[in-house]
């Protein structure tokens, strides 16, 4: 059945992105300008006929949208968090421009350093500045520590925030039915803040979170993963016991851009959406099936295809029967939804939700998904419509860096703090070769963003340990090692030339725990 007009859900065939409704979007006059020391790669984008003019977010008065269940209070707090982050990495490369034109004075030193503590919020390295009058300062070398310092300073900053998440966070997951939630993104930048910006989810009762390219996850690792969460339900009954009856969810998010579909979609995926989904729909189903064949019990395992616009953050969520199936085709548009609804009493709006997840299966005559599922899914949609919101507000309801504009290579464990939209390009691995190709493709986005301007590539390499375990911290540090010199042998050229920095650290797997620098190259650049 044809159901793709129905109100609520896509108009259009996956492949072809829908038309971002009135409200949602902005002409490329309004766009914001680019902050100084900021890297964004949207100036030649931006010229391109086919990205849509699409006015700001008004209603028929002329006002600004104000969605009646936009959570306004969250996303004062996010856009704060946002701005300070942002902030600190803007103003890396206007404070070393103005500490190279100082390094022929008397004082500059103590110049320098006085300039970075006001404008950086630290001091840098002592030797490259007392060396600066024999050979020239040495502004990769700065530029490389100020960056892994930055990470250091904003992950501080923001461990309050990731920390505010308490038990009805996750009551409300059990509540669902599910004991256990398994996110695997596109290790795309711009996905970066999916789970605190564009799904609004609790971080800290995430089982896991690991990003991909192409949201391609390992399925034996997914299951061993899934091993250990059922072992520790049998074993200790946490977070609750064997017999609660609760199933295990697996999430997997692709990414596309509205703006420009054919350019600026997954990469892994030649910007084809609809491959993307289908690659998506293909690795939930293999990790499904691996643990009916391997355990009998696929049937505790739910799954769930998500896709964003990277564009404007909405999202697409695909709806399950009453089996768990999903299609390519059977899907919500939080985008329409939300243009349906900006209008809406909050009652009305979240019956109006509820009811868009309904009438996708009915159109397709299958039964829905079981209640749980409908509420984690009208849920996202929910949270959801306040990012809408929160892009519309703060960017117009389209970001002006529609492409790759990432600040640092996050590579090893990532840091969960760190969820800022297209600030890390993150490849998920434990040794270098068995990520080299997601590793390949940070480094050519790089190589345009940094190389080209002269800049480094910043690698930051991050390993979790766990202190109840006799000597992980040491292992963890020699993984930071290995995988280092595993990437300045395999980017040598790069390397040589001061054009790879890499910076490590390590942090225990409890929440909260302190970011640990590790010594690379006898300079131990993450404490500068």
């Amino acid at each position: 059945m044809n159901t793709r007009n129905r109100p609520g859900r896509h108009s259009s065939t996956l492949g072809q992105a829908p038309k971002p409704p009135y409200g949602l979007g902005t002409g490329q006059r309004a766009l914001p300008s680019r902050p100084v020391g900021h890297f964004v790669a949207f100036e030649a984008v931006k010229q391109r006929s086919e990205i849509p003019p699409n006015p700001a977010c008004v209603n028929s008065h002329g006002q600004p949208c104000r969605h009646p269940l936009t959570n306004t209070a969250q996303n004062h707090d996010l856009m704060a968090c946002e701005a300070m982050v942002r902030g600190h990495f803007a103003a890396i490369e206007p404070t070393l421009r103005k500490i190279a034109s100082l390094q022929r004075e008397e004082s500059f030193v103590e110049s320098a350093q006085s300039i970075a503590r006001a404008e950086l919020g630290f001091e840098l390295p002592a030797r490259p500045l007392k060396d600066a009058w024999v050979n020239g300062l040495d502004v990769r070398a700065l530029y490389g520590a100020s960056v892994m310092r930055t990470i250091r300073l904003v992950i501080d900053k923001t461990q309050a925030i990731v920390n505010q998440d308490n038990e009805d966070d996750v009551a409300f997951f059990l509540d669902c039915g599910y004991h256990a939630v398994d996110i695997t993104p596109c290790s795309d930048g711009r996905l970066k803040g999916l789970i605190r910006y564009i799904l609004r989810l609790p971080g800290a009762t995430i089982r896991s979170k690991k990003a991909y390219a192409g949201a391609m996850f390992d399925v034996e690792d997914n299951v061993a993963r899934w091993i250990e969460t059922e072992l520790m339900r049998y074993r200790e009954a946490i977070p609750v016991p064997a017999d609660a009856g609760t199933r295990y969810l697996k999430i997997v998010v692709y990414h596309y851009s509205s703006s420009d579909p054919d350019h600026e979609g997954c990469a892994a995926h030649g910007s084809d959406e609809r491959l993307a989904a289908k690659a998506g729909l293909d690795r939930l189903s293999e990790f499904r099936q691996a643990i009916e064949n391997s355990f009998f019990c696929g049937a505790s395992v739910d799954t769930l295809l998500i896709g964003v616009d990277t564009d404007t953050d909405s999202i697409r969520v695909h709806i399950p029967d009453a089996n768990g199936e999903m299609t390519l085709d059977r899907w919500v548009c939080n985008l329409r939804l939300y243009q349906d609804t900006v209008n809406l009493d909050p009652t009305s709006a979240r019956v109006k939700v509820f009811e868009a997840i309904s009438d996708a299966t009915v159109a397709d005559a299958v039964e829905g998904p079981h209640e749980g599922m409908r509420r984690l899914i009208a849920t996202l949609l929910i949270n959801n419509l306040s990012q809408v919101e929160y892009v519309c507000g703060r960017y117009g309801g389209r970001y002006p860096d529609i492409g790759h504009n990432e600040q640092i290579i996050s590579v090893g464990d990532g840091f969960g703090e760190f969820q800022v939209r297209n600030l890390a390009y993150f490849v998920y691995l434990h040794t270098v070769e068995e990520s080299v190709q997601d590793l390949d493709v940070g480094i050519k986005i790089f190589t345009r963003l940094n190389v080209e301007r002269g800049l480094p590539i910043p690698v930051s390499i991050h390993f979790r340990y766990d202190r109840r375990v006799p000597g992980s911290r040491e292992r963890s540090i020699e993984r930071c090692r290995r995988v280092g010199d595993a990437i300045k042998s395999r980017y040598k050229e790069l390397y040589q030339q001061g054009l790879l920095i890499c910076g490590a650290t390590v942090q225990d797997m409890a929440s909260g725990s302190p970011i640990e620098p590790i010594e690379l190259d006898n300079i131990l650049i993450g404490r500068v």
